[in-house]
């Protein structure tokens, strides 16, 4: 079973050898490819002021977190959550960096984000798909047809749905193509060649998919 996590944080600033903190995380889990609706979010109140570039980003003021729990108190849930999964974070080195810092605040230390999980970069996979071009999450958004007009602020949550998307899109031609091996594994019966296959059933697209199918066209069109 391939169990995915997109995940996003916001911070005070930056960088966490400063003094920063996570103020929010926010993940999204797929399996196989699909959102199983089993998300994972969490404010945190860091103990310490938010630089204004930051609250500018965000719009996540101190106030704000502090009736939040503190990182230390929610650190054993998360780890349970991403325990074993595959994390897709945007700008990896940024997000690992600030929660492997939280952790060693802990005590005991109870490892890296490494010794939980593997993590892949999704901002390097789009600059090996797109050398030279854009490729911050609002550039890929729109590049592959993904709604952001809800982003006037970034969110951790939002940000990993809206990633999570983009993920999906970026990926999309690559399909597996094990899939007799899949089903073995799985035990799923066959078709055999000397038996009737069942009747191919059309399902034709609503107007609202054309639509759609349409754009993301016109999309991989102006990109080309």
């Amino acid at each position: 079973m391939s169990r995915q996590i997109v995940l996003d944080t916001e911070t005070t600033g930056f960088p966490h050898t400063e003094g920063h903190r996570i103020i929010e995380i926010g993940c999204v889990e797929l399996i196989e490819r699909q959102y199983t609706g089993n998300n994972y979010h969490q404010y945190i109140n860091p103990e310490r002021e938010i630089d204004a570039g930051a609250l500018a980003v965000h719009g996540i003021d101190a106030n704000m977190l502090l009736e939040q729990p503190r990182f230390a108190e929610i650190a054993q849930d998360f780890l349970e959550y991403i325990r074993g999964a595959e994390l897709l974070i945007h700008n990896a080195p940024f997000d690992v960096g600030f929660l492997d810092h939280e952790l060693a605040m802990l005590d005991p230390c109870p490892g890296q984000i490494s010794d939980f999980c593997t993590v892949t970069d999704t901002l390097e996979m789009a600059r090996k798909l797109h050398p030279g071009a854009r490729n911050s999450l609002d550039a890929l958004c729109k590049r592959y047809g993904v709604d952001n007009s809800g982003r006037e602020l970034h969110g951790a949550l939002l940000d990993s749905e809206l990633l999570g998307d983009v993920y999906l899109a970026m990926t999309g031609g690559q399909i597996d193509l094990g899939l007799q091996t899949q089903a073995e594994e799985q035990n799923w019966p066959m078709p055999f060649a000397d038996q009737p296959l069942p009747a191919v059933r059309i399902i034709h697209p609503s107007v609202e998919e054309r639509e759609a199918h349409k754009r993301r066209m016109e999309a991989l069109r102006g990109e080309s």
